[in-house]
């Protein structure tokens, strides 16, 4: 397939990119044009040749950038060549960051410079830096970058998370992370990784009983037969998952936004989290283990590094032409500590997404012109999420709500700021995972108990190949109803029992309505609502 721009108008925009082989560090490097014809030296036997263990991965596509991302066995260098032709006819080819175990041997680059809404095919390898004949396999995936202001394409998106928690792992038996294929089939512009992304406080054992008392057979590693607590650990469970060949078949023609949760360090952690009692940890530290868990993701996530001031940010605005902007937030990095959640004024210990954040939402909602704003969130608003008792007896909260159905308290508070300051935003629309099962909430100020901000919807999907919890219970300070859930009579049950759920959103460029649909793991639907856009 050839694209409809011109190859020297493609080239003539340049091949630059910034390619990092370490968080916070960067090289400016420039493209050619050409593709790679090198043969493998003769007599070099497999074992000398670089590994890509984990496949290739595209991430956080814009109009003319886009962040290649993979991960070498050892000390290689990357080699990045792309083109609007399949056929690689007149290729740019990047020579890119060295490899090394700094990073885990994960490397990336950002190309820019690329054509708006066009295909563009690339191939990666790594070759040995002192001998670029010694090289590895190539890997070859697309994707689409976004679509130019007078596009006439649809657009199209899923979102999930929670992935291999509660023990249930990568069975080969079953199909492996089947998800990943029934999206993949669909084809969409790009995939948000909801969070919990890996589940460090989650060990993979070789065998589970499932609900029906089937066996669950599970590839292990060394890094998942326990909690992580090393560096080595927190980066074993992020390949861990790239072993499955449906994620990596996936991940070569699937962009994708991740944003993480608490299980990429261990479960409901805060300030407040204690760890003395728990015999599965020998460190202790929440801040160690934050510190190790943070490192290992943005090692792992196809993510661009924000500025240097700040560069392991994790929300961030992710524009997708005139149809769509999503708003990646981290609900996880800023909170103070869980509690009763029952404080009357906003502080330090009632924050959630903290007064920085919330107010570059703010800003950066109301200072958007695309048709829909998707707010990605890694937690519900609704949901009465718990975290155990206090010595009091009281119950603790790990999410916005606090059970207790009256007017805005503790969390709530910044979450009633946001809204109210936000009202006169048009066609804002919310998602999320994080509770295992799959819903349609809508907020109506009608129903309320605060009632100043318009009525949204909040879309909920997930697990992904990980235990099926749900429904839960829904606190009505923000009015939500339960349009629609699908929940497991058991609890934790298995990916066998099917209750494993993505959401695709699809926005028609013709009526700019947005389309929200849940799939079950066979890309079976099971519940969709139209949403015609205001003002339009």
């Amino acid at each position: 397939m050839t694209s409809s721009i011109s190859r020297r108008s493609f080239l003539a925009q340049g091949g630059a990119l910034v390619g990092s082989s370490a968080l916070g560090s960067s090289l400016l490097l420039a493209g050619c044009g050409g593709s790679s014809n090198s043969q493998a030296a003769i007599g070099v036997s497999d074992k000398e040749r670089p590994k890509m263990p984990s496949g290739i991965q595209f991430g956080d596509i814009t109009d003319n950038r886009a962040i290649i991302w993979s991960r070498s066995d050892r000390n290689a260098q990357m080699i990045v060549e792309y083109d609007t032709s399949e056929r690689f006819n007149n290729a740019s080819r990047i020579v890119g960051p060295v490899a090394s175990d700094a990073t885990d041997f994960t490397t990336r680059v950002d190309l820019n410079g690329l054509p708006t809404g066009q295909s563009v095919f690339v191939r990666v390898r790594y070759v040995d830096p002192e001998n670029s004949r010694i090289e590895s396999e190539t890997i070859a995936g697309q994707f689409r970058t976004t679509p130019a202001p007078d596009a006439t394409r649809a657009v199209r998106f899923h979102w999930s998370g929670d992935q291999c928690g509660q023990g249930w792992g990568i069975n080969t038996d079953f199909g492996g992370m089947k998800i990943y294929e029934a999206m993949r089939l669909r084809d969409p512009d790009f995939f948000i990784h909801n969070g919990d992304t890996i589940y460090a406080d989650g060990p993979i054992l070789a065998q589970a009983t499932a609900e029906n008392g089937q066996v669950w057979r599970n590839l292990v590693t060394e890094e998942v037969s326990k909690v992580a607590e090393t560096l080595k650990e927190f980066r074993g469970r992020h390949a861990y998952n790239m072993l499955d060949a449906n994620f990596r078949k996936f991940a070569t023609q699937v962009p994708q936004v991740w944003q993480w949760d608490d299980h990429e360090v261990t479960n409901n952690y805060s300030a407040s989290k204690d760890l003395s009692a728990d015999a599965r940890y020998t460190e202790k530290s929440i801040a160690t283990l934050t510190t190790r868990g943070r490192r290992a993701f943005l090692e792992y996530a196809p993510m661009r590094y924000y500025k240097q001031s700040e560069p392991q940010r994790i929300y961030r605005t992710i524009s997708h032409g005139p149809l769509l902007d999503v708003f990646m937030v981290d609900m996880r990095s800023y909170r103070g500590p869980n509690s009763t959640n029952l404080q009357t004024a906003e502080d330090a210990s009632s924050a959630f997404m903290g007064r920085d954040q919330v107010e570059w939402l703010i800003a950066a909602l109301k200072a958007s012109t695309a048709t829909w704003k998707v707010i990605s969130a890694d937690m519900p608003i609704g949901l009465n999420v718990g975290d155990g008792k206090n010595a009091q007896g009281e119950a603790l909260w790990e999410a916005l709500a606090n059970g207790n159905d009256g007017v805005p308290l503790g969390r709530e508070l910044e979450m009633a700021r946001l809204l109210s300051s936000i009202k006169a935003v048009p066609n804002v629309v919310w998602i999320t995972t994080d509770v295992h099962y799959c819903a349609a909430h809508y907020y109506d100020p009608a129903q309320a108990r605060y009632t100043n901000f318009s009525p949204f919807w909040e879309f909920v999907a997930g697990p992904m190949n990980a235990g099926a919890f749900g429904p839960g219970v829904l606190d009505k300070t923000f009015g939500p109803t339960a349009v629609f859930s699908k929940a497991p009579l058991i609890q934790n049950s298995s990916p066998f029992a099917g209750y494993q759920f993505f959401g695709e959103v699809n926005i028609d460029p013709r009526t700019k309505a947005m389309k929200v649909e849940l799939f079950n793991l066979d890309g079976v639907s099971q519940f969709a609502q139209t949403l015609p856009a205001v003002g339009v």
